[in-house]
């Protein structure tokens, strides 16, 4: 049973398709685990228990039925903690919803329980969601499975670390900037960024509407893909087999996405195109010129926003918040309506002309993160240090949000080194069957 642990979700779906897992005894072996680690809360904020059980024995009774309502039906999953769910307290990582207690799921949870998910609990995450480093000083600072003195990314901390230390099969995170791919790279996962208001955010604390998505961190894209059909209510997911990268035309970005690399990353990045080339795929180096003047608007887009929606939250006691954060959220109030205006409508063309240039590539391949996991300790005593990392952290995943697509991270086989899958908007089918080849000829 041990194994259960470190199999990926859709095996385990396939063992309780076949009978040979039972979903109570794989909760109850999950749970065992959540109990027996020692970074456990350090992970979740909440174990949720009685709902995980009773979740699983209704898995136990379909499977024996033959009535399982989708491939994950009685698999094991966590939740970051800006899901709202019933009788569950849901905080967003922050002091200044202490206490907050919604009384019904968040529709994705809802989707994904009628699906025949089981919901473990709740994990830790950067306050409010606004920083890709993971570090939470007011709640806690999930562990990062490379490195037990560095940061594991964010804002999906403990959500990769659920996945990555064994405590939970899958985990659902959400990105605005980079919060589901950061973490999964640095933890060695695979993280799919959906695109911009494909899946529901009802019931998801906010940072930015405009550029909030939900998303999956996972052990394979077959996991991701699945985790992607259940919180979207569809049974099937699209087709895997089969998947290589055989005759895919690729695009290696270099503008922005390539300056001041880690050499590990630089290293893993330049080894994992080697071996695509190998497996059959063509790839043409890209610039996109104008990719600069859309990076240079982030302040602008996300802070603006994110001020926004949160001042009047924020501004009633910005004593409970960690100073690095309060200073981002308001760096908003330096911009002008007129400035966000303007802003949207340059990103738009800037849009425009990315769509051009990436037109003829079955995808574009980029480092997820240009750096490697900063450490823990420094991030907390060193303000220069903070601020620059938590800039370069989101660098290169910003691009995927700037730009409205879906991307994928994929892990190197370098730790904590992870490879950006780029793809088109809305076409999440497409770019999951070509994250399948890139992860078949990296393995």
């Amino acid at each position: 049973m041990q194994d259960w642990l470190t199999m990926s979700a859709a095996q385990l779906g396939r063992g309780i398709d076949a009978g040979e897992i039972d979903p109570l005894a794989l909760t109850e072996t999950y749970l065992a685990a959540i109990d027996a680690h020692p970074a456990t809360a350090r992970i979740y904020t909440q174990v949720t228990r009685d709902r995980a059980l009773a979740e699983a024995k209704a898995a136990q009774d379909r499977a024996k039925s033959g009535l399982r309502r989708s491939p994950l039906d009685g698999v094991p999953l966590s939740w970051k903690d800006l899901f709202d769910s019933a009788d569950v307290g849901t905080e967003s990582g922050s002091d200044l919803l202490k206490g907050r207690v919604p009384d019904r799921d968040a529709l994705v949870l809802e989707t994904a329980t009628a699906m025949g998910a089981v919901c473990l609990g709740k994990t830790h995450m950067s306050e409010l969601a606004f920083s890709g480093l993971g570090l939470n000083p007011i709640k806690e600072t999930p562990p990062c499975v490379n490195d037990p003195d560095a940061v594991p990314g964010g804002s999906s901390s403990g959500a990769a670390a659920s996945v990555a230390f064994g405590l939970a099969a899958g985990a659902i995170g959400s990105d605005t900037g980079g919060s589901v791919r950061i973490p999964s790279a640095w933890n060695d996962l695979v993280g799919l960024k959906t695109t911009s208001g494909r899946v529901s955010l009802e019931g998801v604390v906010p940072l930015c509407l405009k550029f909030d998505t939900i998303g999956p961190l996972a052990r394979t894209v077959e996991d991701a893909a699945l985790m992607l059909a259940l919180v979207e209510g569809s049974a099937a997911a699209p087709d895997l087999e089969g998947a290589s990268v055989e005759g895919k035309r690729f695009a290696d970005l270099r503008t922005v996405a390539q300056d001041d690399l880690a050499p590990e990353v630089a290293a893993a990045h330049a080894a994992a195109l080697d071996k695509l080339r190998e497996a059959g795929a063509d790839i043409v180096p890209l610039e996109v010129p104008e990719l600069p003047e859309a990076m240079v608007l982030s302040p602008i887009l996300f802070t603006t926003e994110a001020y926004g929606l949160w001042k009047d939250v924020i501004e009633a006691a910005p004593h409970l918040m960690f100073p690095e954060i309060l200073a981002r959220f308001r760096s908003g109030a330096e911009f002008a309506g007129a400035d966000y205006v303007a802003a949207w409508a340059k990103l738009e063309q800037v849009r425009m002309i990315w769509d051009q240039a990436v037109a003829g590539f079955d995808a574009v391949l980029a480092p997820t993160a240009p750096i490697l996991p900063p450490n823990l300790a420094r991030l907390q005593s060193d303000h220069d240090y903070y601020v620059t990392s938590n800039l370069m952290a989101l660098r290169n995943t910003r691009i995927g949000n700037l730009m409205g697509i879906c991307a994928l991270s994929l892990p190197t086989g370098t730790p904590s080194c992870g490879l950006q899958v780029i793809g088109q908007p809305n076409c999440e089918e497409a770019l999951l069957r070509v994250g399948a080849g890139v992860e078949a000829a990296l393995a």
